[in-house]
């Protein structure tokens, strides 16, 4: 069963109590995510294989690094607002709504399509959850929208090496 978001017993002035949990357990919706995509990336960057490795390997760790800080500052807003931000790979296990990666070892392609569906699926959550705190919280809000420009230039980056000289990306509908 998925663990339910602690409620804080303080939160930053201007907010509810309730406004406060409430934008807290959305935060921790995007904690979880994201520290499964960084797990992911990292998952992909030692078991990319086949042309293009090189390319790809060392693509990956900014975005590794970058999704960390998205991890910190998205935990820390969950702090500051008075709860408990939960990222140990239990939580994560325990809360996420998707299934783990599929791949182990495999070629470039293959690697970088998955992403792509990765990129997709985070993305479209990240900008549901930006469009929840519409009315809640703008600094939280910000902070999603801050990181949701950041992962549409990395899953770009990830379909620069699968878009065909037409422009088309396979597989798309």
């Amino acid at each position: 069963m998925p663990r339910q978001p602690d409620r804080p017993k303080y939160t930053v002035p201007g907010l509810t109590l309730a406004d406060g949990g409430d934008v807290a357990a959305v935060l921790q919706e995007r904690l979880v995510a994201l520290v499964d995509l960084a797990l992911t990336l990292k998952h992909i960057h030692w078991n990319v294989v086949g042309p293009r490795f090189i390319a790809v390997h060392k693509m990956l760790d900014p975005q590794v690094a970058s999704v960390q800080r998205m991890v910190d500052k998205t935990a820390e807003r969950v702090a500051t607002l008075g709860a408990v931000p939960h990222g140990t790979p239990g939580a994560v296990v325990a809360t996420r709504s998707w299934p783990d990666y599929p791949l182990a070892r495999a070629t470039t392609v293959d690697h970088l399509r998955a992403l792509d569906a990765v990129y997709d699926r985070v993305a479209a959550s990240h900008r549901d959850a930006a469009a929840r705190l519409a009315d809640l919280d703008d600094v939280s809000q910000r902070i999603l929208v801050h990181q949701l420009r950041h992962l549409e230039f990395f899953q770009w980056l990830v379909r620069a090496h699968l878009e065909s000289s037409g422009g088309s990306l396979p597989d798309a509908q």
